[in-house]
């Protein structure tokens, strides 16, 4: 779905809300004029149905909806369909449940409107009340993936341009499931890619490692392997988008644990975290490769010790973030192409960390790296202490 397509829909959900607040306002103590009562009635019978469709066009959506969505049309019965099946049949005349998918297919096959006279209904029954049909179909980016249809006696123009708004809303409805679908699909495939890009070295050195002390010292490889494996559990965790500081932070713990066996007195690491912000959630994954940045490219090519500082600061209404090294240092236009996600450019955790911020926080939440060659790196973000919708699972 396009951005402009995304910003009409929350415009047109602005406005509803402000048509309605209007209406309260107006009316203080309750909704006095019979067309202010019906405006408020469809508002509140459309906000039953929505959460529902929310979740896409499936059979248990599609009955969660569908007496709300009778209520709103006023009709006898309603039904909704995919492309291959009815989901749900709501309301009277169920005898007639078995032809809705036959009435349906012109609709999905054409995308246009259908209505079906009392002869094309084909009842027998002089005391059924499905005499007449319309059926509408939706559709997500242009594509027809379902039918909604009103059953009744008459089928007035009024019925017809009823029918055809309501779809048009359920559309909108399962257009905003997709987006969700597509941008938890997205969520995912950048976790994925993160844990592609854990360096086959550093578990290959790790194990190394933890074998070069099993003759040794023996107690100390049992503790190393245990870190190690604490660390792929939590890295390749497949739950949950987001997860808090504390968690982020112990699995930053023990891969530095592992990497300072690796480097002996080479390496020195200091954490400075705020209590305050172990509990903020962030996006999975946000930290750890930014500390394998520093030192895969950072330290590991330096002679001498190498220094690696975190901070996590308690600033008001957000955390701040930093992780810096006192290592080789980055170009800092190969910095900028790989913050830009141009192809090719060396630090893919940068880009995809940078990425995932900013679509969740916003584009000022992106990251900010100052470095130079043999002047070492420092990468900061700072996130939101409470965000909507952000939320460690």
């Amino acid at each position: 779905m396009s951005t402009a397509l995304v910003s009409f829909l929350v415009v047109a959900g602005i406005v509803v809300l402000a048509a309605l607040m209007r209406i309260i306002t107006r009316s203080h103590r309750n909704f006095g004029s019979a067309a202010e009562q019906a405006a408020y009635q469809t508002l509140h019978t459309a906000s039953l149905a929505a959460p529902a469709l929310r979740a896409g066009l499936s059979e248990q959506s599609a009955t969660r909806a569908a007496r709300h969505l009778r209520a709103l049309l006023d009709a006898a019965a309603v039904s909704i369909t995919d492309d291959v099946q009815l989901l749900v049949w709501e309301g009277r005349g169920e005898t007639h449940a078995h032809q809705a998918m036959g009435y349906a297919r012109d609709p999905l096959a054409t995308g246009r409107t259908r209505v079906i006279e009392p002869d094309q209904a084909g009842c027998e029954d002089p005391t059924c009340p499905i005499l007449h049909a319309v059926i509408t179909p939706l559709s997500v980016e242009g594509r027809v993936v379902g039918t909604v249809a009103a059953y009744g006696v008459t089928a007035t123009a009024g019925l017809v341009r009823a029918v055809s708004e309501v779809a048009r809303w359920i559309s909108t409805q399962l257009e905003l499931a997709e987006l969700d679908r597509s941008r938890t699909r997205l969520a995912e495939a950048q976790v994925k890619a993160l844990r592609a890009q854990i360096s086959p070295h550093f578990i290959y050195n790790s194990l190394t490692t933890i074998a070069s002390f099993v003759r040794t010292n023996p107690e100390r490889a049992r503790e190393l392997l245990l870190e190690f494996a604490d660390f792929t559990r939590y890295s390749f965790r497949t739950h949950g988008e987001f997860t808090t500081l504390a968690d982020e932070l112990r699995s930053i713990e023990r891969y530095v644990l592992l990497e300072e066996a690796r480097f002996g007195d080479r390496l020195k690491v200091t954490l400075q975290i705020a209590p305050e912000v172990l509990p903020v959630a962030v996006p999975f994954l946000s930290l750890q490769p930014l500390v394998e940045n520093a030192v895969r490219h950072g330290l590991e090519h330096m002679t001498g010790v190498g220094h690696l500082v975190v901070v996590a600061a308690d600033v008001g209404q957000e955390c701040l973030i930093s992780i810096e090294d006192d290592g080789v240092g980055m170009d800092p236009e190969l910095v900028r192409r790989a913050l830009a996600g141009t192809p090719g450019s060396d630090s893919i955790g940068l880009a995809n960390v940078n990425a995932r911020l900013r679509q969740v926080y916003g584009d000022e939440y992106g990251l900010t790296v100052e470095t130079a060659l043999g002047a070492g790196t420092k990468v900061s973000l700072h996130v939101p202490k409470y965000k909507t919708g952000v939320r460690a699972s």
